[in-house]
C-alpha cells in the first residue's frame, strides 16, 4: 500500500508480523541496522503538515500497518496487509533479539518507566540483555547535536536493537538520523509500548480492541488532547479513500 504525502511515497512494505520478524532476523544475522515505523492515520496527518516528517518516514526500512484504517484502506486498494500494532511487537522483537544474541537498548519515555519496562521485559524474555536505558530531557530535538551524542552512546553500548518510545514525529526522525550516524543499530519506533509494559499507561480492554474501537476508548481517557487529533484523522479519510480506490 502506497500513500503519497508531501512529495514522498510512504509504503507499507511489510505486510504482517511474520514478515517483519523474518526481515529483522535477517538484519540481525548480517549485523545490519534498520528503522521500523508503525503507520497510522495520525502519522499521515502529521506528514501532510510536515515535509520533514514525511522525509523521515520515507527513510524507514520497514513500515507496518498500526491502525485499522490503514488495514481497511489497503484492502480497498487490493493490497492487503495485516494489523501490526507497534506496542504489541515489543515482546516478540525482544524475544527475537534474545534468541539471536542481540543486545537491547531502551530510549525515550521517563527513567522510572524505562526501569520498570526493563524489569517487565526481562521477566517475560529469558536471556534478554538490556545494556542501555536513556530517557532524553524534555524538549528533546532529534536533529540536535545532543541527539548525535546520544546516538553515539547507543552505538557505544553494544546494543543491536533500540526500542524508541518518543512518540511521532520525534522517534521516526531520530531513527532516520540513526540510520546515518549509527547504521549498525536497529531502531523500532513503538510509541507507548514501553509505558504499557511498565504500567505507566494502560491499553484498552481486549474486547474494545477486537471491535476496532480503541481510539474511542483512548479519546474518552484524554478528550482534550485526543478528540482534536482524531477529528483531524477523520478529516483526511475521504481523500485517502479516493486514493485507495484509484490504486485498485
Amino acid at each position: 500500500m502506497i500513500f503519497k504525502v508531501n512529495g514522498q511515497d510512504i509504503v507499507v512494505n511489510t505486510p504482517d508480523k511474520t514478515a517483519l520478524l523474518a526481515a529483522v532476523r535477517e538484519r540481525f544475522a548480517q549485523a545490519q541496522g534498520f528503522a521500523l515505523a508503525t503507520l497510522n492515520l495520525d502519522h499521515l496527518v502529521k506528514m501532510h503538515a510536515s515535509a520533514r516528517f514525511a522525509r523521515a518516514y520515507a527513510a524507514q526500512d520497514f513500515v507496518v500497518a498500526d491502525g485499522h484504517p490503514i488495514v481497511w484502506l489497503a484492502r480497498l486498494a487490493r493490497r492487503p496487509v495485516s494489523l501490526v500494532p507497534g506496542s504489541e511487537m515489543v515482546v516478540p522483537l525482544a524475544e527475537l533479539a534474545a534468541a539471536e544474541g542481540v543486545k537491547v537498548a531502551l530510549f525515550g519515555s521517563r527513567q522510572d518507566s524505562l526501569a520498570a519496562a526493563a524489569l517487565a521485559l526481562k521477566e517475560r524474555v529469558q536471556g534478554l540483555d538490556i545494556v542501555c536505558q536513556i530517557a532524553p530531557p524534555m524538549g528533546f530535538d532529534p536533529d540536535s547535536a545532543a541527539a548525535a551524542d546520544l546516538l553515539g552512546a547507543l552505538r557505544a553500548s553494544g546494543a543491536g536493537l533500540v526500542f524508541l518510545a518518543l512518540g511521532a514525529p520525534k522517534q521516526e526522525a531520530f531513527a532516520a538520523r540513526g540510520r546515518s550516524l549509527a547504521p549498525q543499530l536497529g531502531f523500532a519506533s513503538i510509541g507507548a509500548g514501553l509505558d504499557f509494559l511498565s504500567g505507566a499507561q494502560s491499553r484498552a480492554p481486549r474486547w474494545v480492541q477486537a471491535l476496532a474501537m480503541e481510539w474511542a476508548w483512548r479519546a474518552a481517557q484524554a478528550p482534550a488532547r485526543l478528540v482534536p487529533r482524531y477529528l483531524r484523522c477523520f478529516a483526511i479519510l475521504p481523500r485517502l479513500l479516493r486514493a485507495a480506490i484509484a490504486l485498485r
